[in-house]
């Protein structure tokens, strides 16, 4: 930097680099639009795979977009913002993470069309938060209410569950999500809340995905402590135990020097009583399941086995919450305090082979808030890929359950909003018009999407659509199956209304955001040399 046309002086450090102005803007949508087009061949019912490898030889196999992304090892900013798109809708709705990254790079690539054409990137801004509230607006008109109605809940599962590799299981995964979450479903006055946390989810290798199962109480991927236990119990009353049963060790550094044999017998003899003693107060208390988040002495286990009781050790403290809920019972800190009224009661507790290990389910709970859910597959990779699907579709359902209210899927709001967007343009003056437009046809890009993803004709698809849509069918989609168009209402094809408004509002204020920057300065120069190269993926 010069000053009066003396020596230059250096504001910035050596090595710096910066990019600014229009080039800036075009590098940023660039990286943008080459993560959303990496993502985009994976959506709706006939998307691909992504094949991931890690540096470490990891392989990943999945078409959840932001499993996707967060693999992904992403150098440029603009790119890892909009990957920050992808986290946010995972958080908040648990499925429609590569719609919003998609509508994200779409907006962006529409708004440099724009900015070659002279509008201003802040009056192109201004059009899309204009354009966003216009649509999630419209969005209320276009939802369709759950009620009481289970079947709906189904459906929308089954939508979420298309296209993954559990899709030919759809159905009974669905089962699976739907009871899941009306047994764990919190009505308070007139709020709805779901807390997953409370559907327990153990994957295991081995059978196929028809033997995964619902169990209504918790499964342990724990065995029992020693052998000699029964392998099984009914009417089990569960005590959940926070303490060691072991003999305490002193707070203190001491030393005992013992001189005579017999005060050696007499100090184990102690030792023994002391857990025998334990192993009593559980079985006066009534207990004869024990659940302990810490250790169990190998004597205790002996006396454990003795009186017939099934104990299992450090369990989680998670899977110890998780029992408290299903099971009833107070997790107790002091065996002193233990007593009937803290125990926990189930119909069954018992061990079972599962695959290649040992598994304690503990089942039959009454009224239980917490349950598991069991996951098989017939390879690790196949399991990992299931347990992400179920994770959307359960997610999906509790959302639909809370909010009570769907739109129809098939890319048919994504045409409904675009076509009144471009009405609603119609009264806006000024150029922000030109952006609601681009806004308006940046939405299409869904429908068109999963049209190319279907190996139909993107073109004739739309121009069908829209025809439709102006028809008066409002909920009509993309037939992915026989091409065309079908009533996605009538095909039961269904989504909760918060994926969507959260879908729109993320990508629009994303691509707001990277609008705005017209000055990139990097003080790693690597990196800004990577951003002015190509962006292919």
């Amino acid at each position: 930097m010069y000053a009066g046309g003396q020596q230059p002086i250096f504001i910035l450090k050596e090595g710096t680099t910066r990019s600014r102005g229009r080039g800036a803007q075009s590098n940023n949508i660039a990286a943008a639009k080459a993560v959303s087009d990496a993502v985009r061949s994976t959506l709706g019912p006939k998307g691909m795979d992504k094949m991931m490898v890690d540096s470490m030889g990891d392989v990943v196999i999945t078409n959840d977009g932001a499993t996707i992304l967060k693999e992904m090892d992403i150098e440029h900013p603009a790119a890892k913002m909009i990957i920050e798109v992808a986290k946010t809708q995972e958080q908040h709705c648990y499925d429609g993470t590569t719609t919003a990254v998609v509508i994200a790079g779409e907006l962006l690539k529409r708004s440099e069309d724009l900015i070659e054409q002279n509008v201003h990137p802040t009056v192109i801004c201004e059009g899309f938060r204009l354009a966003a509230e216009r649509a999630i607006s419209i969005l209320e008109a276009h939802g369709i209410s759950t009620g009481e109605n289970v079947q709906m809940l189904h459906e929308v599962a089954k939508t979420a569950l298309t296209g993954k590799s559990a899709g030919a299981v759809k159905s009974f995964l669905a089962d699976i999500c739907v009871n899941a979450v009306q047994a764990v479903g919190v009505e308070e006055g007139d709020r709805r809340v779901v807390d997953l946390d409370d559907i327990k989810v153990e994957k295991k290798q081995g059978g196929s995905i028809k033997d995964s199962s619902l169990v209504d109480g918790i499964i342990l991927d724990k065995e029992r402590v020693h052998s000699g236990m029964p392998r099984s119990l009914d009417s089990a009353k569960v005590a959940l135990i926070n303490s060691a049963i072991e003999v305490k060790k002193t707070e203190v550094d001491a030393k005992i020097q013992i001189t005579d044999p017999t005060q050696l017998a007499s100090f184990l003899e102690e030792e023994e009583n002391y857990l025998r003693g334990l192993v009593e107060k559980i079985q006066n208390a009534g207990a004869n399941v024990v659940i302990c988040q810490k250790g169990i002495d190998d004597l205790a286990q002996h006396y454990m086995a003795k009186a017939g009781l099934f104990a299992i050790r450090r369990a989680k403290k998670s899977d110890m919450e998780a029992l408290s809920k299903a099971t009833g019972g107070r997790i107790v800190t002091n065996l002193d305090d233990l007593s009937s009224s803290d125990l926990g009661f189930a119909n069954r507790v018992e061990e079972r082979k599962i695959g290649d290990s040992d598994m304690t389910f503990i089942t039959g709970c009454t009224e239980a808030k917490s349950v598991s859910v069991l996951l098989r597959g017939g390879t690790d990779h196949v399991v990992d890929e299931i347990r992400r699907a179920f994770d959307d579709a359960v997610g999906v359902v509790s959302v639909a359950w809370e909010d009570g209210m769907v739109l129809t899927g098939g890319g048919s709001v994504m045409a409904a909003l675009s076509r009144e967007l471009r009405t609603f343009a119609e009264g806006i003056g000024g150029r922000e018009q030109m952006a609601i437009e681009a806004f308006a046809s940046a939405l299409e890009v869904i429908p068109r999407t999963l049209a190319e993803n279907a190996g139909l004709d993107p073109v004739n698809t739309i121009i069908e659509l829209r025809k439709s849509h102006s028809d008066g069918d409002s909920h009509s989609g993309i037939n992915v199956d026989d091409g065309g168009v079908k009533n996605m209402l009538e095909a039961n094809v269904l989504e909760p209304l918060r994926v969507v408004e959260q879908a729109i509002q993320s990508a629009t204020e994303t691509a707001v955001m990277i609008l705005r920057i017209d000055d990139v300065i990097s003080s790693k120069s690597v990196s800004m040399q990577d951003m002015g190269e190509g962006f292919d993926m």
